[in-house]
């Protein structure tokens, strides 16, 4: 049984829909787009649907025990939902104090506090025989000194040295890691086209990734039972040049 956060558009949904041809139960979740969420909820064989505010700190612990109590296990946690703010790195006074606040409150103390309060369901979950696993979802900005703002690669570079930490304390019951893409084609990357433009003619793979590119890995890391504490970064190369 897996829970996706942030699972009705882009990568969210790709995995979650990934997840549910590869025999899991998935527990969507949006903070908005609720029909949506319903709707595929219903498309999806033993999927249920939770809205929940991850902004708001007893939303976002409800979250873990609604789902567990709905499903009666937690095998998998994805950490997908995220938020990101576009401001040029040299623009120092747009980044505020409150801009910093909100990205490190949603890309990196959110996913923390998830697993936390995930953690005794997934280390039931390990009794199996099976490690359990959390995979978080990164940047390549985080690697490297790009992206749509300083603070957002900031706090998503936190998650990367995160998840190394995590994997190091939670396991072997639980295996944590980390993907993290570059350019995807999503809602949140819509009407930019620097970007587009940088990976179509400098990354190797002259192109933008799909969010079924960052599933298919998400679900690779899930199926292997070995591999933990990892970055796996996903921008077509870009990294490279």
């Amino acid at each position: 049984m897996a829970l996706v956060t942030g699972s009705t558009s882009g990568i969210g949904a790709a995995t979650a829909r990934r997840l549910a041809r590869d025999g899991y139960r998935v527990a969507l979740h949006s903070r908005r787009s609720a029909e949506v969420g319903k709707r595929m909820a219903a498309e999806l064989p033993g999927a249920s649907y939770h809205q929940a505010d991850l902004g708001n700190e007893a939303a976002m612990r409800g979250l873990v025990a609604e789902v567990v109590k709905h499903h009666g296990r937690l095998d998998v946690l994805v950490n997908n939902a995220g938020e990101s703010i576009r401001i040029p790195h040299a623009d120092l006074k747009a980044a505020t104090p409150e801009v910093w606040r909100r990205m490190l409150d949603i890309n990196l103390i959110v996913p923390f506090v998830l697993l936390a309060e995930a953690e005794p369901a997934l280390r039931k979950s390990a009794e199996d025989g099976r490690p359990a696993c959390v995979v978080n979802i990164g940047t390549h900005s985080g690697v490297r000194p790009k992206g749509a703002s300083i603070p957002y690669a900031t706090a998503k570079a936190g998650l990367h040295h995160t998840t190394r930490l995590l994997a190091l304390a939670l396991g072997p019951a639980i295996r944590v890691n980390c993907v993290a893409p570059g350019l995807v084609e999503t809602p949140m990357s819509a009407g930019w086209p620097e970007a587009a433009e940088l990976w179509n003619t400098k990354s190797p793979m002259k192109r933008a990734a799909q969010p079924e590119d960052i599933a298919d890995l998400v679900a690779a890391l899930i199926a292997n039972d070995y591999v933990t504490g990892e970055i796996v970064i996903a921008d077509g190369g870009l990294n490279l040049t």
